[in-house]
């Protein structure tokens, strides 16, 4: 076993390319970084009420939506899930009957294998020609609920694997158009094929390009085995229920990111770790070795910096270098980026530090759309740029930037407004954060204790000080304004009155950074705190 031994931070100048894992109880939250730069950030908890895309259930059909060929499916969601005719599937008649005739007595391989799989499903059908209300069926979750809306769902149940997505009740085996070689292509299909189980289909995805053929072998024997573990849970019970898991968001993102590129994957919690290492090892044997245990004190996302950025990442104003920075809103609709110069210097007139402020934006933008996971219309508010071409360079630009994004996008050119409209697939939630912390003036409430009455608590702590700590000369440090209201009067201030009454000395100092209602009281001797105190 391997394990990680702290050293020095993640250095922001190399182009390391690590994914940190922060397990805690009941939740686990991953980090991507480029560069010790983070640009993917997720969170995955152990709830069961936690529905994930590529989940499969067996829903139960609510209600039929004919003007719309739809319908809402029951889940278990509060929400009702929402699937269209043309996400039934093509082959939708063969995964209707399997579910309805599936039973306990039953062999299970063998009936499976002799469902038939018939003509595809008619382009222009109807809904109601093939649900009815009450009827039990199996669906994925392509989009997890968002807002007022429940999930969408698929009829078409497809498995993903590292290499292969397994596809029940197909006969096709499909190729990612993104494989250039022609004999590559050939090996593939020939040894998809001559493994393959009858009534199913695979598309090969690009990472298997050079795989040999044991490790497809162990993949698809894997796939299939979870397609098939669920069969059991399908026969005793026609009731609405979770039948498989998509991976965890965890091996979910290694799965589909783990490259020769990918530098390290830290773990902080030793289930996980053997998690981890087993599926790296499985998927791409021998890469195993870039998976690391951290098992130091500090917060494995303090160490890497990872704190910090995401408290500098998801606020609603963020910052960029020069004193430009953006403004993020959310809204029902749409998503809305405002491009501000800020506090930068106009030195080498408004046109150019125009453009320099919008590029360098554009690549904040690209990565606060990854991070956040922004989906759906995304409207960007630029600043003003009069030629023709620097508008032209931002929107290559952006493109250019986007190119890296996993997720469907579409970049529009920006509008004589200045506009930039970005339309980027949407699967899940936005990922929202608080980020503001409780004021520690007034602990959250937007109030605080009336002023008026300050010197009152602060005799108060005073005399509880003395009398249980036996110290008789104190320190206390306050906010400039309330220094001078303390010791106003040479003869008569608060403070010589409290010396007098307590046979104590006081010495006040003023601290700009405290608050109206901040106190803090020292051992004037020794500098030992005595208390802090906020009213």
């Amino acid at each position: 076993m391997k394990q990680y031994k702290a050293g020095p931070s993640v250095s922001l100048f190399t182009m390391d390319k690590d994914l940190i894992i922060n397990v805690s109880k009941g939740s686990a939250q991953l980090a991507l970084t480029e560069g010790g730069r983070l640009i993917e950030y997720d969170r995955e908890s152990d709830s069961e009420a936690q529905f994930s895309v590529g989940d499969v259930y067996l829903g139960r059909v609510k209600k039929l939506l004919p003007s719309l060929n739809a319908a809402f499916v029951d889940i278990g969601d509060e929400k009702d899930a929402f699937i269209h005719y043309l996400d039934l599937g093509v082959n939708f008649r063969s995964f209707d009957q399997f579910v309805k005739q599936i039973n306990i007595s039953k062999n299970y391989t063998a009936f499976f294998q002799k469902v038939p799989i018939g003509e595809p499903l008619e382009k222009e059908g109807h809904i109601s020609d093939h649900l009815r209300v009450g009827q039990p069926i199996m669906v994925q979750i392509v989009k997890e609920p968002i807002s007022t809306k429940g999930s969408r769902l698929t009829g078409e149940i497809s498995i993903a694997g590292r290499n292969i997505v397994l596809m029940p009740f197909s006969e096709k085996v499909s190729i990612s158009q993104k494989m250039s070689s022609r004999e590559e292509k050939a090996r593939l299909s020939r040894l998809i094929y001559s493994i393959i189980p009858k009534n199913y289909g695979a598309i090969i995805r690009t990472a298997a390009e050079g795989k040999r053929a044991a490790i497809l072998d162990a993949e698809l024997r894997g796939l299939v085995g979870k397609w098939e573990s669920c069969w059991k849970k399908l026969a005793k019970s026609k009731d609405v229920q979770l039948l498989f898991r998509e991976n965890s968001r965890v091996t979910t993102l290694i799965r589909d990111l783990l490259s020769e590129e990918f530098t390290n994957i830290y773990v902080n919690d030793k289930a996980t770790f053997d998690e981890v290492c087993a599926y790296v090892a499985m998927i791409s044997p021998g890469q195993e070795k870039i998976v690391h245990w951290y098992n130091k004190p500090e917060n494995i996302f303090d160490h890497f910096d990872i704190t910090r950025q995401i408290k500098g990442s998801f606020g609603r104003v963020v910052s960029m270098k020069h004193g430009a920075y953006l403004v993020i809103d959310h809204t029902e609709a749409m998503h809305v980026i405002d491009v501000n110069s800020g506090t930068r210097m106009k030195t080498d007139g408004q046109e150019t530090n125009a453009l320099e402020v919008n590029m360098n934006a554009a690549e904040e933008i690209a990565r606060q759309l990854r991070l956040r996971d922004m989906g759906g219309i995304v409207i960007v508010d630029f600043i003003d740029m009069e030629d023709a071409e620097h508008r032209n360079q931002l929107y290559k630009h952006m493109v250019t930037l986007m190119e890296g994004d996993r997720a469907r996008h579409t970049v529009l050119p920006l509008t004589k407004f200045g506009l930039m409209q970005i339309t980027r697939q949407r699967v899940r939630p936005v990922t929202v954060m608080d980020t503001q912390e409780d004021c520690p003036a007034c602990k959250g409430t937007g109030k605080i204790g009336p002023t008026v009455i300050f010197d009152e608590a602060l005799e108060r702590h005073l005399s509880a000080i003395l009398e249980e700590k036996g110290v008789r000369s104190l320190r206390l440090t306050v906010n400039p304004v309330m220094h001078a209201y303390l010791t106003h009067g040479f003869f008569n201030s608060i403070v010589r009155g409290w010396k007098r009454k307590y046979n104590c000395s006081i010495k006040v100092d003023k601290d700009g950074g405290f608050a109206i209602n901040q106190s803090e009281w020292t051992d004037a001797a020794t500098s030992a705190p005595l208390g802090s105190f906020f009213d």
